[in-house]
């Protein structure tokens, strides 16, 4: 975790004053008996300690760092207190998106739909169930992004938001933040203020009956603000503008992976403690919830077309709620596999598992006929052929070797395939079977190019070709093991570092907090990748300091939202005249770990 030198050190000079002032404030009283009061005293005091030479003050400012020394070491360890929260509290409010959604024009709706986001068109759902809600965040591990329910760990993924919600689970990266400038425009047309925008003022923009960019953008932010993205507080974030300033390329962005980090940040600020309501999407894990967990047998869960959201209404879930109860309450279900309750990889594949497959299908029987469309009965024993299906028109969806359908059995052949990564530069051909886990692992995943204007998308080796032919003056270059000092600018979100000696990308993170700002350091590399690098990260101002040493985590690309990962927090004093932040940085080389590496002599929690 974080290790900070204590930052209490800056407060002993105020405490000095605390010492001072008692002392004087008592000697003032007992020969000023005709003064006003603990008033004057006290300004007595105050210019009596601005007077005072270094000298004088330093008695007073050791004998504070006496105390607060033996305080430290004779104070027994407070237990932290237990978090107790039976009502939950948040903004998540998919009974505002329907009210609005049925006020919308038919011109609304397809640009609605233009967008991306046609499937918000099929909400049923009105309210929450919280204590379901709270059940679940319970069991949400933020670290693995998993429920942990049922006996069992369920991995959470930007497909489970397309199958559940109807959002893209690919495209590039929402990104939400960038210079302010570029958006003082769009904040001052929806009177944005450092609280956000206001919900009721969407909410009236929406009532007008055009179809345009402004209605566009002012949906997207009532429903990122109101269902899928909303935060802990009552108002829209701002930092949504940033990716709002071309309505035309809303289509192109992975939001499924965005709103799933937006979930898992929230989600993990409520179990620090740091805010009492909960932000994200909570709508989504309900549902998730519902379409996993099988409360009447293994056959209870049939595919249907289109996403999730459309299939539980009021209705529906009132149903499901009553059969919970029943039951004994909430986990005592059965987990079934996503494949067969929440589709395959896809929804265009979600829609084959009605259909039959376009694909030819014969027996290996000498004399069996051709099996069609016709409906002629087939005569049981002409049906003890083989039957066969072509590689070509195998269906993606099909999870077992064997499928039994009625009194046929379909024996699928062995059938190889190229690794999805292929036009990444991977040459496995593999078996079906084991296509998918190889891909999870594959190390020419795609990772896409950090910098906002850049589209490119590749290889991480790829990658690191491009950037040094294409943005070499855009990033900075380092070499392992070699401390370097580096200044972030207020409005620059990351740097992008780059190793010279096999061209490895580093992103150096920076984010805005309350109190300060968030630094962090992540490798360019697939989410899968095993290899680490040791970092250390340090930012000081005059005697204090602050220092993290942690390993990199992979990300594919640019980091968005508050991942959870180590991070270091600096406080917005240590920003220098103008209102830089610096720091210095050094990344270890991972194949030098386990050998000669200095920064391993120090414990790292």
């Amino acid at each position: 975790m974080y290790k900070y030198v204590p930052l209490c050190l800056f407060c002993f000079a105020n405490v000095g004053i605390n010492f001072c002032s008692r002392e004087f404030i008592r000697e003032y009283s007992a020969s000023h008996p005709e003064s006003s009061g603990l008033k004057a005293a006290t300004k007595a005091a105050s210019d009596a300690w601005k007077s005072m030479s270094v000298e004088e003050k330093a008695k007073y400012t050791k004998r504070s760092r006496e105390v607060w020394d033996n305080y430290l070491t004779t104070a027994p360890a407070r237990a932290p207190k237990p978090r107790k929260q039976t009502n939950l509290v948040t903004r998540c409010s998919p009974g505002r998106l329907f009210n609005v959604l049925q006020r919308l024009t038919p011109d609304q709706k397809a640009a609605v739909r233009s967008m991306g986001f046609g499937s918000l068109l099929g909400l049923r759902c009105r309210t929450l169930r919280r204590s379901l809600c709270l059940w679940l965040l319970e069991r949400f591990n933020t670290a693995r992004r998993s429920l942990e329910i049922c006996g069992e760990r369920i991995p959470l993924s930007p497909k489970d938001v397309e199958l559940v919600m109807g959002l893209a689970a690919s495209g590039k990266d929402v990104v939400n933040s960038g210079p302010d400038d570029l958006i003082v425009e769009l904040r001052n047309s929806y009177n944005a203020t450092n609280h956000g925008i206001s919900v009721r003022l969407l909410e009236e923009r929406l009532a007008a009956p055009e179809a345009g960019e402004e209605f566009k953008r002012s949906f997207i932010l009532y429903a990122l603000g109101t269902v899928l993205c909303p935060t802990a507080r009552l108002d829209v974030s701002p930092s949504f503008l940033h990716f709002l300033t071309n309505m035309d390329t809303i289509h192109q962005y992975n939001w499924g992976k965005f709103l799933l980090d937006r979930l898992v940040r929230e989600v993990s600020r409520f179990h620090q403690g740091k805010q009492r309501a909960v932000g994200g999407c909570l709508l989504f894990l309900q549902l998730f919830y519902y379409e996993t967990v099988s409360v009447e047998g293994p056959g209870s869960l049939v595919p249907g077309l289109g996403p999730c959201l459309s299939s539980w209404g009021e209705e529906e879930i009132t149903e499901r709620e009553k059969r919970e109860r029943e039951l004994g309450g909430y986990g005592f279900g059965e987990v079934l596999y996503k494949e067969s309750c929440l589709g395959t990889e896809s929804s265009r594949c979600r829609a084959q598992l009605d259909c039959p497959p376009a694909g030819r299908m014969h027996t290996s029987s000498e004399h069996g006929p051709a099996l069609g469309h016709g409906g002629n009965q087939v005569e049981r024993d002409q049906m003890n052929g083989e039957i066969i299906m072509d590689e070509e028109n195998l269906p993606i969806y099909l999870g077992d070797k064997n499928v039994v359908c009625g009194d046929i059995e379909v024996v699928v052949e062995s059938a190889r395939k190229a690794c999805q990564n292929k036009e990444y530069g991977c040459k496995e051909t593999l078996d079906y079977m084991k296509k998918s886990e190889h891909e999870e692992t594959c190390s020419y995943a795609p990772c896409a190019c950090p910098l906002l204007e850049c589209d490119f998308v590749g290889s991480s080796e790829q990658l690191s070709l491009h950037f040094s032919s294409k943005h070499w003056d855009s990033g900075r270059r380092f070499r392992y093991n070699c401390p370097q000092a580096i200044s972030l600018g207020m409005n620059e979100p990351f740097l992008v570092l780059q190793a010279e000696e096999d061209g490895i990308l580093f992103l150096l993170n920076k984010g805005i907090e309350a109190i300060g700002n968030t630094v962090m350091v992540t490798c360019i590399k697939p989410s899968s990748s095993k290899e680490t690098f040791l970092y250390d990260l340090v930012s000081g101002r005059g005697i204090s300091s602050l220092r993290l040493k942690s390993f990199t985590q992979n990300f594919p690309g640019r980091v968005e939202g508050f991942p959870p990962v180590d991070f270091l927090l600096i406080p917005f004093r240590f920003l220098n005249s103008s209102r830089q932040l610096n720091v210095e940085v050094c990344i270890w080389n991972s194949t030098e770990l386990g050998a000669d590496c200095p920064a391993l002599g120090l414990a790292i929690s």
